[in-house]
């Protein structure tokens, strides 16, 4: 296994522009660690490996993932997210320990954080539905990096009309949170759910209105009609 991970990380430096190492870097408020490689080329690299290691053990994979993800570098850590949602035919209740033990000791930056749980944990939730009640312990929780995946585990499955009460519920107690990424994230949540549920979320945003900070409040309404973005930003 660390033979494979050590030649990965070799074509990861044979690969990398330094000048887009310190390009990328500018969307980020927190030190990032990057090779500088494009993103579609980390895509290729991801699926190339993956064909080698896809008839192995889900728990070795993980474990792979594991050692990726321990490396603190960007693109590494986009890997290990490709790898652990290509499992998701195979997860198992189990799992997702291993995920909220990612998120907590190596997510570091939105993008990690977003690509982990955009994919990897929103998969794993369609699956195991019952276990959404963890993104409510993650949404009361001194890391910012676990209340903001509390919301944005839910994008994808909210976008289908899924979670609905989880939604509202998790932005509720999110709705006066001090971090403006957290903010964003639970905005962005409602704003997926409004794709399957409008009505219900604008509702929900206009009796919220006075309180929910304008950066979340503008995510929220982003993809609704004109003129009920006009009418939840009036005061």
């Amino acid at each position: 296994m660390e033979d494979l991970i050590g030649r990965l990380r070799v074509e990861l430096s044979e690969r990398a522009d330094p000048s887009l190492a310190i390009s990328g870097k500018r969307f980020f408020k927190e030190p990032v660690t990057l090779y500088g490689v494009k993103t579609a080329t980390v895509r290729e690299i991801s699926r190339r490996y993956y064909r080698h290691i896809r008839e192995h053990p889900r728990s070795m994979i993980l474990d792979l993932c594991e050692m990726l993800w321990q490396s603190g570098c960007l693109e590494e850590t986009f890997i290990a997210c490709h790898w652990s949602y290509e499992l998701r035919g195979e997860y198992a209740t189990s799992d997702l320990q291993v995920f909220e033990r990612w998120i907590f000791n190596y997510v570091t930056n939105w993008a990690a954080c977003d690509t982990l749980c955009n994919h990897t944990v929103g998969a794993f939730l369609e699956k195991y539905p019952t276990a959404v009640t963890s993104l409510h312990e993650w949404a009361t929780s001194t890391n910012r990096w676990a209340r903001r995946a509390a919301a944005v585990s839910l994008i994808i499955p909210a976008r289908k009309g899924m979670f609905l009460q989880d939604v509202f519920t998790l932005a509720d107690t999110l709705l006066r949170d001090d971090d403006d990424l957290v903010r964003k994230g639970y905005g962005w949540m409602l704003k997926a759910a409004s794709e399957a549920h409008q009505q219900d979320v604008f509702d929900f945003v206009i009796e919220r209105r006075n309180v929910m900070p304008r950066t979340a409040l503008r995510y929220a309404i982003e993809k609704m009609p004109r003129e009920l973005r006009d009418e939840a930003m009036a005061r």
